[in-house]
C-alpha cells in the first residue's frame, strides 16, 4: 500500500517542489521510499508523486512512478491476481524487468486500455498519464477499499491518496461545502462523492475518470457496480451446493490475500467474520498464522478472551494487547490529521490501537470488514424483516392514522416516557416509518442523526438535499426483495464512507497495509445472488456464513451476542472529554465560524450535560468536527 499524488496546471503555478510537498506530507503511507516524475510544457506543468511501502518485489524495479513506453503510472493498492495476467500477457509477447504487479497493470493497459481493469482482483487507486494521447486516467476499485481526491478548478487538477496532500498545493483552495457539513453532521462521515471542500470530490467506487488535457475536461464512467450483482435473479441451488461454492470462493479469495513478500497477520476479534477467516487460511497449514487481537478492559471493551480461545483451538501464533482508556483517549486529540476529513466514527480509535500493535511483527494485515454487508448481518437487517414486515401489513389508514395522532401528541408531552433513554428519537422514527415504511425511507430514518427541519435549525446556512445513495429513488428499481435494497446500499454508502475509510486511514497511520478478503468482487457478486434465506434464515443473521464457520470451529465457542469496537462516547463527553466539548464548542468559536447556529449548539450541549444522553452522538459529531476544522482551516 501507498501513498499517490498528482497534478495538472495549465495556470503554470507549480513545480517540483509542489510535487514534493504533497508526496511527503503522506509518508506515513509509505516510508520505505519515494518518486517523483515533474516535467513542464509550454501549455502546463505534470506532476506524479509516489511514496512507497514495500510489499511485493522489494527490489528497485518496482519503483513509482514508474514508466513503460509511452504510459506512465503511480499506483496504490495490490492486483493479486497479477501473475496470471502477467502470463497471459507474455504469451502475447510482452516481456517483463520486474516481479512487481504495478508492471503488470502497466502493460495490461498498453495491451488492452483502460478495460484492463475488469481483469483485476484486487484492491486499487492509480493514474496512468498516456503521453502520446495527453490523456491522464484515475481508477478506484469496486468496493473503495483504496481513497482517490480530486481537486478540479480554475485550469488546476489535483488528485491524491488523502486530502492533506492537496492542502499542499499553493492554489488549493479550502472553502468549505456546507452541503457535506449537512451531510458528515448526518452520518458521521462525508459521502462519496462529496468533499468537504467545494470543487474537490471522492472518485466513487467501480468507476474511473479520464482527463484529457486538449480539451482541459474530465469525464466519470462506471466500470462496476454492486447494484447490477443484486438485480439479478436469485440463484436456483439448493443451500448445501450454495455452501460449498461459497466457501470455495472464500477460500481463493482469502488466499490471494496472503500474496507477499514481507510478513503477513490477521486481525482476530472472536466474532464469525474473523473466525471464519483465520480458520479458512489456518486450515492444513503448518505454519502458525499471525493473529491480533486488543482489548481496553477499562471501558468493558474486550473480546480478548474469546478470541484467545477461538486462536488456541486453531493453534495461531496469536498476540493479544491490553491497551488502557488513557491510550485510548491520548489517540483522540490525533484523529484529525490521519483523518483530514470530518469523520466521527469512534471505533477508529481501537482500529488504531490494533494496527500499532500488529506493527511490531508484520506490514500486512487482513481484516474481516463486509462480511456483515455481504452477508446479512447488521441489526437493522433484523428490524427490515420484523418490524417491517409488520408495519407493511398493517393497512395504509390505519398507519397513517396512527401517524397523525403522534404527530399531535409531540413526544415532549409524554412526561411518563422522558426516562426512558433516546426516547425523542425513536419516537420521531416510529412516526416517520408509520408514514412511509419503505425499504428506502426505513434506512433514512435509521442512518440520520437529524430530520430536515431539526438539521435546518442547526445550521447557520441553507442546504441543498445531497444527492446521496439513500436518496436516490434510481436504486428501488428492479430489486427483487427489500433485504437487497438495504445491503446494496450498506455496501455503497456505510461500507466505502465509513468502515473502509476507517481502516485505510488507521493502518496506515502505522505504515501497515490492511487488506480486506471479503471484498473480493467474486464473493460480492455471488453473495448477491444467493437467495435471501441463505443469508438471513428465521431470524440468523449470517446464516450461511455461519453454517460455514461451524464446519471448522464448535459452535459453542462463537455463540455469543455481537460486541464490536463499542467506545463509551457518552460517560467520556460527560467526564474526560467535557473540557474539550467545553472548548470547542464555545459560543464565540461557533460564532466566527459562520456554520452552525449558535443558540441551537448551545442548546444541545446544555441539554446533553442535563442529561439527555440520547444527545451523546450529535455532540460527538460537533466535537469532531470542530476538532477537523481546528487542525486544518486555521
Amino acid at each position: 500500500m501507498c501513498g499517490i499524488s498528482g497534478f495538472i496546471d495549465f495556470n503554470r503555478t507549480s513545480s517540483a517542489v509542489v510535487l514534493y510537498k504533497m508526496t511527503d506530507s503522506m509518508t506515513h503511507r509509505g516510508p520505505d521510499g519515494s518518486g517523483y516524475e515533474y516535467f513542464e510544457t509550454g501549455s502546463y506543468q505534470f506532476g506524479f508523486g509516489h511514496r512507497r511501502l514495500s510489499i511485493i518485489d522489494l527490489s528497485e524495479s518496482g519503483k513509482q512512478p514508474m514508466k513503460f513506453e509511452h504510459l506512465w503510472i503511480t499506483f496504490n493498492g495490490e492486483i493479486y491476481n497479477y501473475r496470471e495476467i502477467k502470463n497471459e500477457l507474455i504469451k502475447l509477447n510482452h516481456k517483463f524487468i520486474g516481479y512487481s504487479d504495478t508492471e503488470v497493470i502497466l502493460h495490461s493497459f498498453a495491451q488492452w486500455g483502460i478495460s484492463c481493469i475488469d481483469k483485476f482482483i484486487g484492491m486499487f487507486a492509480f493514474a496512468i498519464y498516456d503521453t502520446l494521447s495527453e490523456t491522464v486516467y484515475c481508477v478506484r476499485d469496486r468496493a473503495g477499499i483504496k481513497p482517490f481526491y480530486y481537486y478540479w478548478h480554475d485550469g488546476l487538477f489535483l488528485f491524491a491518496s488523502e486530502l492533506k496532500a492537496l492542502h499542499q498545493h499553493p492554489n488549493f483552495k479550502k472553502e468549505i461545502n456546507t452541503d457535506a457539513v449537512a451531510a458528515f453532521m448526518q452520518f458521521g462521515n462525508v459521502p462519496t462523492p462529496h468533499c468537504i471542500f467545494k470543487n474537490c470530490f471522492k472518485l466513487k467506487p467501480g468507476h474511473f475518470l479520464v482527463f484529457n488535457f486538449k480539451k482541459k475536461s474530465l469525464e466519470i464512467s462506471k466500470y462496476w457496480n454492486v447494484y447490477d450483482s443484486y438485480n439479478k435473479p436469485k440463484l436456483d441451488i439448493s443451500f448445501t451446493e450454495a455452501k460449498l461454492e461459497t466457501e470455495k470462493i472464500l477460500k481463493s479469495a482469502f488466499d490471494y490475500r496472503m500474496i507477499s513478500d514481507v510478513p503477513v497477520g490477521v486481525f482476530l476479534s472472536g466474532g464469525y467474520d474473523s473466525t471464519c477467516l483465520t480458520a479458512i487460511l489456518q486450515k492444513g497449514k503448518t505454519e502458525k498464522l499471525k493473529t491480533f487481537t486488543i482489548g481496553v478492559p477499562d471501558i468493558g471493551l474486550n473480546e480478548a478472551p474469546y478470541a484467545k480461545e477461538i486462536a488456541e483451538y486453531l493453534g495461531t501464533d496469536h498476540n493479544e494487547y491490553q491497551c488502557t482508556q488513557e491510550e485510548a483517549l491520548e489517540l483522540i486529540s490525533d484523529l484529525p490529521y490521519y483523518y483530514d476529513e470530518p469523520f466521527a466514527d469512534s471505533s477508529a480509535i481501537p482500529t488504531t490501537l490494533v494496527c500499532k500493535m500488529a506493527k511490531k511483527q508484520v506490514t500486512v494485515t487482513l481484516s474481516a470488514d463486509a462480511g456483515d454487508e455481504i452477508f446479512a448481518g447488521y441489526n437493522r437487517y433484523d428490524f427490515l424483516m420484523k418490524h417491517g414486515k409488520i408495519l407493511n401489513q398493517m393497512p395504509g389508514y390505519l398507519r397513517k392514522t396512527s401517524a397523525k395522532l403522534m404527530g399531535l401528541l409531540p413526544a415532549n408531552k409524554i412526561p411518563v416516557l422522558h426516562k426512558k433513554y433516546n426516547f425523542f428519537n425513536r419516537y420521531e422514527k416510529l412516526k416517520n416509518l408509520l408514514h412511509d415504511p419503505s425499504p428506502k425511507n426505513m434506512m433514512k430514518s435509521l442512518s440520520m442523526q437529524y430530520n430536515d427541519l431539526q438539521l435546518k435549525q442547526l445550521l447557520q446556512n441553507s442546504f441543498l438535499e445531497m444527492n446521496t445513495a439513500y436518496l436516490s429513488d434510481e436504486l428501488l428499481q428492479d430489486f427483487y426483495s427489500p433485504l437487497s435494497y438495504m445491503m446494496a446500499i450498506d455496501y455503497q454508502t456505510y461500507l466505502c464512507d465509513d468502515i473502509l475509510q476507517k481502516v485505510d486511514r488507521a493502518s496506515m497511520s502505522q505504515s501497515i497495509e490492511g487488506r480486506e478478503p471479503y471484498l473480493d468482487h467474486r464473493i460480492i457478486e455471488w453473495a448477491a445472488q444467493l437467495p435471501d434465506n441463505y443469508k438471513y434464515n428465521n431470524g440468523i443473521k449470517k446464516y450461511i456464513l455461519k453454517e460455514i464457520t461451524h464446519q471448522y470451529i464448535p459452535e459453542k465457542l462463537l455463540d455469543r451476542p455481537k460486541m464490536g469496537f463499542a467506545i463509551p462516547i457518552e460517560n467520556w463527553l460527560t467526564t474526560n472529554l467535557k473540557p474539550q466539548v467545553l472548548f470547542y464548542l464555545n459560543s464565540d468559536r461557533i460564532r466566527t465560524q459562520k456554520l452552525f447556529n449558535v443558540k441551537e449548539v448551545h442548546s444541545l450541549t446544555k441539554l446533553f450535560f442535563e442529561g439527555k444522553k440520547e444527545y451523546a452522538t450529535k455532540i460527538w459529531h460537533l466535537l469532531m468536527f470542530q476538532m477537523w476544522y481546528e487542525k486544518w482551516m486555521k
